[in-house]
């Protein structure tokens, strides 16, 4: 309104623009320096980029992009723009995959009370399932507290200790961990058995696991399944083990490594916030 007016009548002087327009001094000057508001049909536009792009993102995430973006905008008109255009996606409940094995031995939770503040600190682990037209497979997980990165995972359609085992390989690869690690989990049998504490104690890690029936106590790890599934297992039709890694390994390794905003690391990817903060 301030740019219009200063065009149609470019002699008048602030003191008659404040007085037609009923407007103080200070309210002309900070509206003359002010970003031009982007109109709810080009925000539209973007808004719909952006979730193309990434899938399941919420109105916080999309708004902290647009604003990456230099957009100048607040999260209550994303929101309703959103909501306008359906682009808000509904929550569901997940499903337990791991079951205890009273014969093997738990341990105490290490981490309800830690915060990691470096990476290699402290891992989390999980499984979840995944439907084909088929049969069912299993994703086996494990996250970096820190960062939040996905640093090793395996898919089978056999929920076996051999699944999370290759993903703790994975991890070990990936990460080379001093030791001091801790490890937390669940106490299903694919991680409270034998096999998979003698790769934890093969590297000096520490055990950790949730009590039993208290899903959370590892949040953080059902918070990335929950994402998962919005953002890209709900999205497609796996036909097979083989035809999810192909999806899997793009989704996780350059998409949520490498591109998808966490609200918990300032909004930046976790590659980005490894990086920045070394």
């Amino acid at each position: 309104m301030i740019q219009q007016v200063r065009t149609a009548f470019p002699e008048a002087s602030v003191r008659m623009v404040c007085e037609t327009l009923g407007v103080s001094r200070s309210w002309y000057y900070e509206a003359l320096h002010r970003s031009p508001r982007t109109d709810d049909a080009e925000l539209v536009i973007q808004i719909e980029q952006i979730v193309l792009a990434h899938p399941g993102y919420g109105y916080r995430r999309v708004t902290a992009e647009l604003q990456r973006r230099g957009v100048p905008v607040n999260h209550k008109r994303v929101l309703r723009l959103m909501r306008q255009a359906s682009l808000v996606w509904p929550v569901r409940r997940s499903v337990q995959t791991t079951r205890r094995d009273p014969s093997f031995r738990g341990y105490p939770n290490l981490v309800r009370h830690r915060r990691a503040d470096g990476p290699n600190q402290i891992w989390v682990a999980d499984v979840t399932y995944l439907h084909f037209p088929q049969g069912t497979g299993f994703l086996a997980c494990i996250l970096d507290a820190w960062s939040r990165r996905c640093i090793g995972w395996a898919l089978s359609d056999r929920l076996t200790t051999d699944l999370t085992e290759e993903a703790l390989a994975s991890a070990i690869a990936a990460r080379s961990p001093k030791p001091g690690l801790i490890h937390h989990s669940d106490q299903g049998v694919q991680y409270a058995n034998y096999r998979y504490l003698h790769c934890l104690r093969a590297i000096d890690a520490q055990v950790s696991m949730s009590a039993v029936a208290t899903p959370t106590d590892n949040a953080l790890i059902e918070s990335f399944f929950s994402t998962l599934k919005r953002e890209e297992v709900w999205l497609k039709e796996y036909q097979h083990v083989a035809d999810a890694k192909a999806h899997l390994h793009h989704f996780l390794e350059t998409e949520y490594n490498t591109e998808r905003l966490h609200s918990s690391l300032g909004y930046r990817p976790p590659a980005e916030f490894e990086q920045v903060a070394r």
